[in-house]
């Protein structure tokens, strides 16, 4: 078993499902100590209990990311528990399916709150512990929506551009610290949060083919595919890199206009 985060702590927001699930299980299979900070508690309990009867080390901090107090605790809870922190993963966000006339000013501050300021939040409270090793490392997740826009998103359109924009502050800002600073920008991947939006529509199934007839792979993504980036970031096989992306879409920010051609070897099982 690889073992890339050895010794490191990570906290990491939005843990309780989806991609910042997927983030925990593979940093803890890599050695590290993880925290996993949510408010689904009964759901990121369940994880951390898993990861520990796994051999790894984990606890479930419940933590509203739109408040400071909140984040402070659970980053000094990490700390005292771990007896550090290497790495933050800023995964927590959520989406709305509203036009702007039609969104009230307090989903428009929610969904920012969530999506932006938990990231601010993160980073005032968790640098001092940061600049205290040679290496740490901030991962933010963005999205292809940190690029392009989508119908009916625009709250969340403009969240993912201003994380794209504020991890490339953070690199810059705190580079002398040996602090490095990336985003990760995914796709359509299959997450909770991706059927909730699906959900909305009359038939999710068929609106998922129909946006998957864009992407050149024809797959959806998994959480663990986001994962594997969240890693690279997170240690020294991507030493140098810092203040960019990587999108990781299977292909849809590629052409302009896209059908693949109803089968590709990336829907067969391996």
């Amino acid at each position: 078993m690889s073992s890339r985060l050895q010794n490191q702590v990570a906290w990491i927001s939005g843990a309780a499902s989806g991609m910042g699930e997927g983030i925990a299980r593979l940093f803890a299979r890599e050695g590290a100590a993880v925290a996993l900070v949510d408010v689904q508690a009964a759901k990121g309990q369940v994880i951390a209990e898993q990861i520990r009867a796994a051999g790894g080390r984990a606890i479930f901090i419940e933590c509203d990311v739109r408040s400071e107090s909140a984040v402070r605790s659970s980053i000094e809870q990490t700390v005292r528990e771990f007896g550090g922190l290497n790495s933050i993963v800023n995964c927590a966000g959520i989406v709305q399916v509203k036009l702007l006339h039609e969104l009230d000013e307090a989903d428009w501050d929610r969904l920012m709150d969530i999506n932006v300021k938990s990231i601010f939040l993160s980073i005032k409270h968790g640098i001092a512990h940061l600049k205290k090793n040679p290496r740490s490392y901030v991962v933010n997740i963005g999205s292809i929506g940190s690029f392009i826009s989508q119908g009916s998103t625009p709250a969340y359109i403009a969240s993912k551009g201003a994380v794209l924009m504020l991890s490339k502050s953070i690199a810059l800002d705190y580079a002398a610290d040996g602090v490095r600073c990336n985003c990760v920008c995914p796709g359509i991947t299959d997450t909770p949060m991706l059927r909730e939006h699906l959900n909305a529509t009359a038939d999710p199934e068929a609106t998922l083919r129909n946006r998957l007839r864009r992407v050149p792979m024809g797959v959806p993504l998994t959480p663990h595919d986001i994962a594997r980036a969240a890693l690279y970031f997170s240690c020294e096989d991507s030493a140098g890199v810092t203040g960019t992306s990587l999108v990781i879409d299977g292909g849809y920010l590629a052409a302009a206009e896209w059908e693949h051609p109803g089968k590709t070897r990336f829907m067969d099982p391996q």
